[in-house]
């Protein structure tokens, strides 16, 4: 069985603005590296085996600031990164209400709100598929990963056995520098308390 620590990116300029981040790369906050600093003592006397992260820098440097207080490099990977909400990447919530009415609508329904972009569900297959390759190269250990909201509350629906469009209904993405557990044996995830 493969322990992993699910943790989000410490607050990074656009969080803090409210902006809706996707694929952009907008670089932590003063905030966002205390938060990280903050994690890392939080973390101090769980076991880690390996860190790694999403390659946008949000992600990175919250797991290089981890990783240098454990003494433990970090593996970026760019299929860690968070889903592409397309033509919402940049607006703030007000903004795409305003903007994108019916598209608000669908997403506050489950469904996916923006056009271009990248689906809920291929996000889901995506870091579900990867969390399983990452796993099974480390049988055993305990893993950090260092990932953003919309990936972690796809890797606990799939934990939970729930749906994804139905954990995002009943579900706020993580906060800033929170982390959730997960386990994975033979490709199967469970959540651990």
């Amino acid at each position: 069985m493969t322990r992993i620590l699910l943790a989000r990116h410490g607050q990074s300029e656009w969080n803090a603005a409210g902006r809706w981040q996707g694929q952009a790369d907008p670089p932590l906050t003063e905030l966002g590296r205390a938060q990280a600093a903050a994690l890392a003592q939080s973390l101090a006397t769980e076991p880690l085996d390996a860190i790694v992260s999403s390659d946008l820098v949000r992600a990175f440097e919250t797991a290089r600031i981890i990783g240098d207080a454990r003494g433990l490099p970090v593996e970026a990977d760019a299929r860690l990164r968070e889903i592409d909400c397309g033509e919402w990447s940049g607006l703030t919530t007000d903004e795409i209400r305003e903007r994108y009415p019916e598209g608000w609508t669908r997403q506050e329904a489950g469904g996916d709100g923006w056009v271009q972009g990248e689906t809920h569900a291929a996000m889901g297959e995506r870091i579900v598929g990867e969390v399983s390759r990452i796993a099974a190269a480390h049988p055993g250990e305990a893993l950090l990963l260092v990932l953003h909201g919309g990936l972690i509350r796809a890797l606990l629906a799939e934990a939970l056995g729930m749906p994804l469009s139905e954990y995002r209904q009943r579900h706020r993405g993580p906060a800033n520098a929170e982390v959730a557990r997960i386990a994975v044996l033979d490709g199967e995830f469970r959540p651990i308390e």
